[in-house]
């Protein structure tokens, strides 16, 4: 980690608290986001076991906060162990809009309700400077049926009123595009963006960044695939 004050940046530290959680010897920051100076949250992903045969073990994600200046230890995502039962997880996107109320998403490796090992998109929110429990893709399990799916981006315009999105695979294994929003502290149910699946004829959808001004303000922004293989840009 690395801060800066004054427009000068500081000395990078090794994020506190990953040393002890990162047996194998892999970890990394993906996202940060600051509410104000020296407030901020930062999430991604370590290596909780022995490298195998493919490199790091298995992957957790951790989210780990800065208090007025100081950085607490990295945790693991209360509740995601549960879920990444094929071990591999990460965070892709954290947003904070006041000190200590944050959220964050990104995927996992198996569902015990299903018993695969295919991602699956997650969000967990945090409230007073604790962070809640990981919530395996809320109403994604009605549209997944090609069982993947990726929270890519995450926002929050005030604390419990955040927006999400990322990608999900339909029946017929191609990639669409979903979003999700969160109010009063409760995450509601995944759906389609409008229009799109017309316009993502060669099926690979997917929603990459999500910016909130206010609750239920929100734009969304991604790419498609045509019938002629071409990607395009989206937004909502």
């Amino acid at each position: 980690m690395v801060s800066e004050q004054d427009g000068h940046w500081g000395t990078a530290i090794e994020v506190p608290g990953i040393a002890a959680l990162n047996a194998g010897g892999y970890a990394e920051v993906s996202s940060v986001s600051c509410a104000s100076a020296g407030n901020c949250a930062a999430g991604g992903n370590y290596a909780s076991s022995a490298p195998n045969g493919n490199g790091g073990g298995h992957q957790q994600g951790f989210v780990a906060s800065e208090r007025n200046g100081v950085w607490g230890k990295a945790v693991e995502v209360p509740g995601l162990q549960a879920l990444n039962t094929h071990g591999d997880a990460t965070v892709k996107s954290v947003s904070c809009p006041s000190p200590g109320n944050c959220a964050a998403g990104g995927n996992y490796d198996g569902d015990p309700q299903y018993g695969d090992g295919y991602g699956k998109g997650y969000v967990v929110s945090e409230k007073n400077g604790v962070w809640g429990r990981a919530i395996g893709r809320p109403g994604l399990a009605a549209l997944n049926a090609g069982q993947f799916s990726d929270v890519e981006s995450v926002s929050c315009a005030s604390p419990g009123n955040c927006a999400a999105g990322g990608l999900y695979e339909d029946a017929s294994g191609d990639g669409q595009a979903f979003v999700i929003r969160e109010n009063n502290g409760g995450w509601g149910q995944a759906m389609d963006i409008a229009d799109l699946k017309a316009l993502n004829k060669a099926g690979a959808a997917a929603v990459t960044a999500v910016s909130c001004v206010r609750p239920a303000k929100c734009v969304a922004g991604g790419h498609y695939r045509d019938s002629r293989n071409h990607f395009h840009a989206f937004v909502t």
